[in-house]
């Protein structure tokens, strides 16, 4: 959903009625430089109230359950992508467009009472505060905030060859620093497969089978990662070529015999079953309880571990391995001793992976490790991602 602007040609809203009805008349206020589109006038009340009216729409007559608001940073500043002397200041001498935080604030409040069960989510690219916090409590007031930091962050991170990877560690660790600052959404969006990006898997480093290892490994790390997952279409069986908006998917990637492709379509599956059937990977994103580093540290064999963790204090351990380089007898600290299935490798055959793994279930030991008494030692699978589950839960 777009309220930031709309298009400047004389068959749509600009100049509506010979004058400058939706946008302002001041071009520093009213024109967009960058798209060549116009600005809505956020204070007049029957533009704020048209373009709420508009969301309820969509909503009330479409069905539709959620919308995603885009570009929100060029909405709230008055100085977004302008130089010195092409925005005006608010009334108080600031950068912020207050009419333009109000209006958010108050489309968001109308959806939350006349339309339950809708939720809003920002596309918002700058650190402004509490986008996704209640208005109440000066914030905006979306359900959600799309985390764009950890989408380039660890995008930038899965393109370098593995031998790279261990300058670059943080990439991966950076994202839980502001973790809990917003209610966040995971994007792989059609914004990261446009526009000479290349797709999600053509930026995956090495031959074919690593690239798709690598991209195995990372949804693994996607969905067990906190925060609600976006996959835009075609990245469930890893479209090779970038998103045409004029052309179908590559379906036909999945024609014929069993290949790399279903692989990947088949974690997928398993990924969004198995996040459905543990409250751990999903109960807790917003809350510091519900995440806790296990290995934080080993930059030089792109190690990662955590846990995942539900209100009933259950556990779910995720360990990446981003070389490929199988890492036999690893060991690493636990909270809770006892035996540890593997739900989930995506190095399995079953997703064309290599099928290195640790046969099933793998018993802690009483043996002090990263600063816990019990530990557990496994052999993490090259270029993939593992979760384990205590036997005696998720039964």
């Amino acid at each position: 959903w777009v309220p930031g602007h709309f298009p400047s040609d004389d068959f749509a809203l600009a100049a509506f009625d010979g004058t400058s009805l939706y946008e302002h008349s001041d071009p520093r206020e009213g024109y967009h430089q960058d798209w060549n589109t116009l600005i809505y006038n956020y204070g007049r009340r029957e533009v704020s109230n048209f373009l709420v009216g508009n969301a309820l729409y969509w909503i009330e007559r479409f069905g539709i359950d959620a919308l995603r608001v885009d570009a929100v940073a060029s909405m709230i500043y008055r100085d977004y992508s302008r130089k010195e002397g092409e925005w005006v200041p608010n009334e108080y001498g600031g950068r912020e467009n207050l009419e333009a935080i109000e209006f958010l604030r108050n489309t968001n409040r109308v959806l939350g009472e006349q339309t339950p069960g809708a939720v809003t989510m920002a596309e918002e690219s700058t650190d402004f505060a509490g986008v996704s916090r209640p208005s109440s409590t000066g914030g905006l007031g979306f359900w959600f905030k799309w985390n764009l930091g950890w989408m380039h962050d660890t995008l930038d991170y899965m393109k370098l060859d593995p031998v790279h990877r261990r300058h670059h560690h943080d990439k991966m660790t950076f994202g839980m620093l502001y973790n809990y600052t917003e209610n966040f959404v995971l994007p792989l969006s059609h914004d990261e497969v446009v526009h000479g990006k290349k797709s999600i898997l053509d930026r995956m480093p090495g031959d074919a089978w690593q690239k798709f290892a690598n991209l195995r490994a990372y949804y693994g790390w996607l969905f067990a990662f906190p925060g609600k997952k976006l996959l835009f279409m075609g990245n469930e069986f890893a479209q090779g070529r970038e998103w045409n908006h004029d052309a179908s998917l590559d379906w036909h990637l999945l024609d014929g015999g069993d290949n790399w492709h279903h692989g990947v379509q088949r974690l997928v599956r398993d990924l969004n079953h198995t996040y459905r059937r543990h409250k751990a990977l999903h109960e807790l994103d917003f809350d510091r309880y519900g995440f806790e580093w296990l290995v934080v540290d080993d930059h030089e064999r792109s190690v990662f571990v955590f846990v995942r963790r539900d209100k009933a204090g259950n556990e779910i351990i995720v360990a990446s391995n981003f070389t490929p380089v199988p890492r036999h007898g690893y060991r690493f600290g636990i909270n809770q001793p006892g035996r540890w299935r593997e739900e989930l490798n995506t190095d399995s055959m079953h997703y064309h992976g290599s099928n290195t793994g640790n046969g099933g279930v793998v018993a802690s030991d009483a043996i002090a490790s990263h600063g816990r008494e019990n530990s557990l030692s496994l052999t993490l699978p090259p270029l993939a991602t593992i979760w384990l589950v205590r036997e005696s839960e998720g039964e």
